[in-house]
């Protein structure tokens, strides 16, 4: 039996991507998703990708066993065989920017089986505290290239980018 999460990514994620103030509006439908490995194994780390009135969202989330202390909590659910899930926006936890800064340090892929696939592009070295990580929530917002889902900036520089690829 395959596992379940209750409530499913489909049923709370349209309702929170509306009341978000970023939200241009529309009826939120899943276009497909992309999943990154926490390495320690403990954090699920995934961005669901969501389309409404024309527009794209990508929407990074993890979810954690426990809370998370300063996270961002988008919901709690319970899965069918981890038990309690704490799922937060992922800017807030420090096991995605880790992720993140790993997959453009090393000119990496992430996502691979998902609907999409992101890699990161080394621009410069940078020390990881000293960088900023730049979102793209709406990807299909003229002013971005359309494939950028984020890009790494210490101070006024351009330190990578993470761009979204189909699987």
């Amino acid at each position: 039996m395959k596992p379940t999460l209750t409530p499913s990514f489909r049923e709370f994620l349209p309702a929170w991507l509306t009341r978000q103030p970023w939200f241009r509006g529309g009826a939120p439908a899943s276009v497909g998703f992309f999943r990154f490995e926490d390495p320690a194994g403990e954090v699920g780390i995934e961005t669901h990708v969501l389309e409404a009135g024309g527009v794209t969202y990508q929407i990074p989330m993890t979810y954690r066993g426990a809370p998370l202390a300063g996270g961002a909590l988008i919901v709690t659910a319970e899965h069918s065989v981890l038990g309690p899930r704490w799922i937060y926006q992922a800017e807030t936890d420090p096991v995605w920017r880790n992720e993140l800064l790993r997959l453009v340090r090393e000119n990496a892929t992430a996502g691979r089986g998902s609907d999409f696939a992101v890699h990161g592009t080394l621009l410069a070295d940078f020390a990881d505290d000293d960088v900023h990580i730049e979102l793209a929530r709406i990807l299909t917002d003229p002013a971005q290239f359309d494939d950028i889902v984020g890009i790494v900036t210490a101070g006024d520089h351009h330190m990578a980018t993470i761009r979204r690829r189909m699987a």
